[in-house]
């Protein structure tokens, strides 16, 4: 199967899918291209744009993932009002949602953060993340939060939202990655998809086919 794993970071979401497949990985940022193409060396790593590869290229895959920023759609967006940052949320976003659901012949699913505004197209949710699909996603249970900023949250949680560097190897250890060097290290690791919610889409988008076999 070929499948195009666009802005693929290090590559939390991939990190369970195995090695049989052809996957092309997207990724703008040479570092962190350079620390996937570590991590899964078998895979192709592009740097480029992948709003405009995916516009070029949809048609040579089985599969597409992407999982385009999401700064502009985060609850953030609440905390960064009070300091006078207000923005335009990015609607590449729902660009690549309506065009793989009208273009794409495949099984796709675009995953971003549950957002500050009520979803101008109605997602599933898994965890931290909103995930829209042309397939079926059941719930699964996920067990890990990562910090927060809710000063209701239990003190616990609190503690890993003020220590923000205390983050960085529990954060490794989950996503079963090897350690790396990178300035922004802990928003990279904060961005990625667990890999086993990862695993979860990925077999989601397949169990009705599979149940064929």
């Amino acid at each position: 199967m070929k499948i195009l794993n666009l802005y693929a970071g290090i590559g939390g979401n991939r990190k369970n899918w195995g090695d049989s497949h052809e996957i092309i990985a997207i990724e703008n940022n040479e570092k962190i291209a350079k620390i996937y193409r570590d991590f899964f060396p078998k895979d192709k790593v592009v740097i480029t744009d992948a709003h405009q590869y995916l516009l070029e290229h949809f048609k040579e895959f089985d599969f597409i993932w992407s999982s385009p920023p999401c700064p502009t759609h985060s609850v953030c967006s609440h905390f960064l009002k009070g300091q006078g940052i207000i923005r335009y949320p990015d609607m590449n976003l729902y660009q690549e949602i309506i065009f793989l659901k009208h273009f794409f012949k495949g099984k796709w699913v675009v995953e971003n953060v549950k957002p500050y505004y009520e979803p101008l197209i109605r997602p599933k949710y898994v965890g931290r993340h909103a995930f829209w699909s042309n397939f079926p996603i059941r719930p699964i249970k996920v067990d890990y939060q990562i910090g927060t900023m809710n000063r209701q949250a239990s003190k616990e949680k609190q503690r890993k939202a003020i220590i923000r560097e205390a983050q960085i190897p529990e954060l490794i250890t989950l996503l079963g990655l090897k350690d790396f060097k990178l300035k922004n290290k802990r928003q990279v690791l904060r961005n990625c998809v667990l890999p086993k919610i990862g695993l979860h889409i990925f077999q989601e988008a397949f169990r009705e086919q599979n149940k064929l076999l």
